[in-house]
């Protein structure tokens, strides 16, 4: 997850910088296309096919990524980098809620309080860090960039009970990739006339492919192979990333708050990974968590 972090980061960058050439649909597509091909060589080297005997859970897990993927992107295009991407940075808050309230409804009590708390105090890490402030006429930007959370945090437990299944990686962000490219190409018809290339274009394509497609594919063996709560508070070390990235490409301002905000992010991080690493109980599910 500290690898998927960092390349998501880099890919945000990267996306803020293309929407000046390109529309929302164009940069899914392309996005996808390449994290495709990529997947497709990853499965032919595996020896993996492409026979799933989960295809409905890989479809909810697509669309709901996909999405959320769309939505994001676009919140990314119109709001400031760091408002969107502490937006979309929700969807561990909403992982904790899904769960709590799941544990509830069963009549269980699996979820460790405290490891909930490490990641609520991860967030308010995020806010201190990046301080969104949302203009009237960005709401709906806005509106967009929190349902983005919403839904990242219903794939990302799709992604969980994916790997649980036993499905690989590859297949995952496979049939990910592919859902991708369709809904990318329908939504750049919609848009509209399609954006002439240039070699910056280009490059930036092909980074943000690239930064997609591996990052996808750590975020997935994490979530596959660790704990859901613990893994969701170690990806809010993103945050710290995008900043130090805004402040070299973007020239963003070096605050107390921001860095106090980066301390929380860190702590968690490390709470969440001490709690993890700590013996369950005989009774306790340790997948639960």
């Amino acid at each position: 997850m500290l690898g998927a972090s960092l390349l998501f980061a880099l890919m945000a960058a990267c996306v803020k910088l293309a929407s000046v050439h390109y529309g929302t649909g164009e940069i899914v597509l392309y996005r996808s296309l390449i994290g495709l091909v990529l997947m497709a060589l990853a499965l032919r080297t595996r020896g993996l096919t492409l026979r799933t005997p989960v295809p409905g859970m890989h479809f909810w897990r697509s669309v709901s990524g996909t999405v959320a993927l769309v939505m994001w992107f676009y919140a990314v295009s119109v709001l400031p980098l760091g408002t969107a991407m502490t937006l979309n940075y929700t969807a561990p808050v909403w992982i904790a809620l899904f769960l709590i309230g799941g544990s509830v409804m069963l009549g269980q009590a699996q979820v460790d309080g405290r490891l909930v708390a490490t990641v609520l105090v991860g967030f308010a890490g995020v806010a201190l860090v990046l301080r969104p402030t949302l203009e009237p006429q960005q709401l709906w930007g806005g509106l967009v960039g929190l349902l983005s959370g919403v839904l990242s945090a219903v794939a990302y437990l799709g992604v969980t009970a994916l790997g649980r299944a036993g499905e690989p990686s590859e297949r995952v962000v496979l049939y990910f990739s592919a859902t991708g490219v369709l809904a990318g190409a329908g939504l750049a018809l919609l848009e509209g006339p399609w954006h002439a290339h240039s070699v910056q274009g280009l490059l930036l394509l092909a980074a943000i492919g690239a930064l997609a497609t591996g990052a996808q594919w750590l975020m997935t063996r994490a979530y596959a192979a660790g704990a859901t709560l613990g893994i969701a508070t170690l990806q809010y070390l993103g945050i710290a990333y995008a900043f130090v990235l805004g402040v070299w490409l973007f020239d963003d301002p070096v605050t107390t708050q921001a860095l106090a905000g980066m301390a929380l992010i860190i702590g968690a991080g490390v709470a969440a990974t001490l709690l993890r690493a700590r013996p369950q109980r005989p009774d306790a599910n340790p997948t639960e968590t």
